[in-house]
């Protein structure tokens, strides 16, 4: 785990190869600010057992996927939290482009809400996001062995149940600059213009250092507490809601997402930083000037295991221009 020094000295300032990625994307990407686009989402993925317990996420869940079906969505794109690519090179990422993954078994819930479910992996625009990046300066490559894990399966099953639209998954990379990441986001937000559903899969507050698994283990109740969440998680819970409901869309975003990675009870809500930076991710894919204005809407939330704050954020909403009529679906 990194220390606070260490953490401070690498968001002091954007990296200088991270200005080179900006304008790249901003000059060979950029969308028209009349241009319709599609909503970007940050989910909190929790555990398994979201998907069967009654709860305000279990359904929200439900509402974006058939919000999204509504409207032709073409396709997925998707950064989780579990798959980072490691190495001495900053820039490096990886996109799934396995045509038949395994997949990881959704315990904590009932068979019978993933029977059926096959990983549906987009080859085509997979191939067309690590060329953007490459253009864009990123060291983008595909894994074609890559096995589709619960970070993704789980908001995915929970949107769309088991046939999901074509999906594109992205890793982190194992430095967790977020700048980096957000710039990634940037890169890739033009195929909003074409019905791309962008997606972050995180976690608001997520550290595992300080989960308790008493009732989960021993009663399968992943919402049971005996006492309330600490107040610095509590606090960093308040934080991130601000950072993205007052600010919106737009740079203030990119930027307020960033900087909370300096708040002082970051590291007790993020023991570690892989399920905070898909938020900078998702940021990035609505961090242009042309996006402000645009309203982000903390939709449903839950506490799990104490400590784990399951927020659920839609920034944007779906032109309604795009809704297809009943009888075409």
């Amino acid at each position: 785990m990194s220390s606070g020094v260490v953490r401070r000295d690498r968001t002091r300032r954007v990296p200088d190869h991270c200005h080179a990625l900006l304008r790249s994307a901003r000059q060979d990407g950029r969308v028209s600010a009349s241009a319709k686009l599609a909503p970007v989402l940050f989910l909190s993925h929790g555990t398994a057992a979201l998907l069967q317990e009654d709860s305000r996420v279990r359904d929200y869940w439900k509402k974006l996927g058939q919000d999204a079906l509504d409207h032709g969505v073409k396709g997925v794109i998707i950064m989780g939290a579990h798959w980072n690519t490691a190495g001495d090179d900053h820039r490096k990422i990886q996109v799934a482009m396995n045509p038949n993954p395994d997949f990881m078994p959704l315990i904590a819930s009932d068979p019978k809400l993933s029977e059926g479910f096959k990983p549906n992996t987009d080859l085509k625009t997979g191939q067309r996001v690590i060329d953007m990046l490459c253009n864009a300066g990123v060291h983008a490559e595909a894994d074609t062995n890559f096995s589709w894990m619960i970070d993704t399966q789980i908001a995915l099953v929970g949107m769309f149940g088991v046939k999901t639209p074509p999906t594109t998954i992205i890793s982190q990379n194992s430095y967790r600059d977020p700048f980096f990441h957000s710039q990634l986001g940037q890169i890739l937000r033009p195929l909003r213009n074409e019905r791309y559903l962008i997606i972050g899969s995180g976690g608001g507050t997520h550290n595992l250092y300080r989960t308790e698994w008493k009732y989960s283990l021993g009663w399968k109740d992943v919402f049971a507490m005996e006492s309330p969440p600490d107040d610095k998680t509590l606090e960093f819970r308040q934080s991130i809601e601000d950072v993205f409901c007052k600010n919106g869309a737009g740079p203030k975003l990119r930027r307020g997402l960033a900087r909370l990675m300096k708040h002082p009870y970051f590291r007790d809500a993020h023991g570690t930083d892989e399920h905070y930076v898909s938020a900078c991710f998702a940021a990035g894919a609505v961090g242009e000037r042309e996006d402000e204005g645009t309203k982000t809407v903390l939709g449903a939330e839950v506490w799990e295991l104490r400590s784990q704050c399951e927020q659920q954020y839609v920034i944007g909403k779906w032109p309604a221009s795009w809704r297809i009529a009943a009888a075409d679906r």
